[in-house]
């Protein structure tokens, strides 16, 4: 056979599957609006990585000199302010309670009278959880103001002559804080970049595990091959809908990995041939191991419930918001065999960190692995999928044959009677 007639059967299945793509309301979603708008929503919710003046409440039972200098330290911090005072422990959780403020200040009877005695002396502090930046702010701030009170007494009882003698006693050892890799500090830039990318996988494999599904569900005998002169050999099958997933996702991929972080002003360290050289090998896995797992879907709903149950352990298993020392060895085996893993610690490494490609070889050696490898996975699968549908069609052949001679057999019959 010449090459031609191949090239069209590919161009056939590659044009069904994209009118499925634009016709299926639920694909739709999965590969447009969701990629387009929830990183949209998730970095708009996290855009603002450092919280200023998270009110708190006050419980000074000490009403000395030291309380009252520890309230106006914490008052003059960029990240809290004092907003009420309480007498007593119930009145401030009642101000929790109704979210007027995020945590609470309680400065004991014997504050001052500890510390003149050179006893130690305790502040308690309470946070809201339910969110972690203003329990960040409330605490950090508490143990901030505690260390530099703690610094001018010492300096006070150290009898220090000079500056330069009172720094030796608070400060011996000199140290500047310097975040690297995430200037600000906050979740957004240390999170959601690998969250981008784990949107790449999930939202393609929820894409293609749906449109199997409605094609099992429209198929008389649930089979996932239509029977068509077109859909006759697996390598013009997968290459067509591979080439439509990858087209689609193509845009896709640019859109997160290039504008969202410019919209959101994330670290952009990867230069665009970078990108390519990872996006490449990483769409073409998560393709062809969405393929494969699309043939496991009997129903729609199906590939929700199995792959949005698996996105938060997915986003810990890269080892991004979860160190990947910890991780235990049979669950960093199991993160192996999702595209996600190693898709989303070589975007980190050259968009975050400013690593170059050749730092990110062994992520992208794993990435053309897989791609290989669910390549012959997604051959195999449907290649047992066409064979099903073609002894399904025979079965369907038989029984119509079997009736076409029974109706002969009685025809016969009526003839011989009369």
């Amino acid at each position: 056979m010449s090459t031609f007639p191949k090239l069209q059967d590919i161009a056939y299945v590659w044009r069904e599957e994209m009118k499925q793509v634009f016709r299926d309301e639920g694909v739709l979603i999965f590969f447009i609006i969701v990629p387009l708008l929830y990183p949209l929503l998730y970095s708009w919710v996290y855009n603002n990585e450092t919280i200023r003046e998270v009110p708190v409440v006050v419980i000074d039972q000490s009403h000395s000199h030291l309380s009252r200098q520890f309230i106006r330290m914490c008052d003059a911090s960029p990240d809290v302010h004092v907003a009420y005072y309480a007498e007593d422990i119930d009145d401030a959780q009642s101000l929790v309670s109704r979210q007027i403020v995020k945590g609470i200040y309680l400065i004991p009877e014997d504050f001052d009278t500890r510390i003149n005695r050179m006893e130690q002396a305790t502040v308690s502090v309470y946070c809201d959880m339910a969110l972690m930046l203003t329990y960040k702010a409330v605490f950090q701030t508490a143990m901030a103001v505690s260390q530099q009170m703690g610094a001018q007494l010492q300096a006070r009882l150290s009898g220090s002559i000079t500056t330069r003698d009172e720094l030796i006693a608070t400060q011996p050892l000199d140290y500047e804080d310097v975040p690297i890799f995430n200037p600000t500090g906050g979740y957004g830039t240390s999170i959601l970049p690998a969250v981008l990318i784990l949107i790449l996988q999930q939202t393609l494999v929820l894409g293609i595990g749906l449109a199997a599904g409605t094609v099992r569900e429209r198929n008389r005998y649930g089979d996932l091959v239509p029977i068509h002169k077109c859909y006759s050999s697996v390598s013009r099958i997968v290459i067509g809908k591979s080439l439509c997933y990858l087209m689609v996702y193509a845009v896709v991929a640019a859109w997160l990995t290039l504008a969202v972080p410019h919209l959101f002003h994330f670290l952009q360290l990867a230069s665009p041939g970078a990108l390519l050289l990872l996006m490449i090998p990483y769409l073409l896995a998560c393709v062809f191991f969405g393929m494969a797992v699309s043939c496991l879907v009997r129903y729609r709903e199906n590939v929700m419930l199995l792959m949005v149950f698996v996105s938060l352990p997915l986003l810990f298993m890269t080892g991004i918001s979860w160190p990947q020392s910890n991780i235990p060895a049979a669950w960093q085996g199991v993160s192996w065999l999702f595209p996600s893993t190693f898709g989303a610690r070589a975007y980190i490494r050259l968009n975050s960190m400013g690593a170059t490609v050749s730092d990110v070889l062994p992520e992208l050696r794993y990435l053309w692995i897989q791609a290989a490898a669910y390549f012959g996975l997604t051959c195999l699968v449907y290649g047992h999928q066409l064979r099903q549908s073609y002894r399904h069609v025979h079965e369907r052949l038989d029984q119509l044959c079997k009736k076409r001679e029974v109706r002969h057999q009685l025809a016969a019959r009526k003839q011989s009677l009369c």
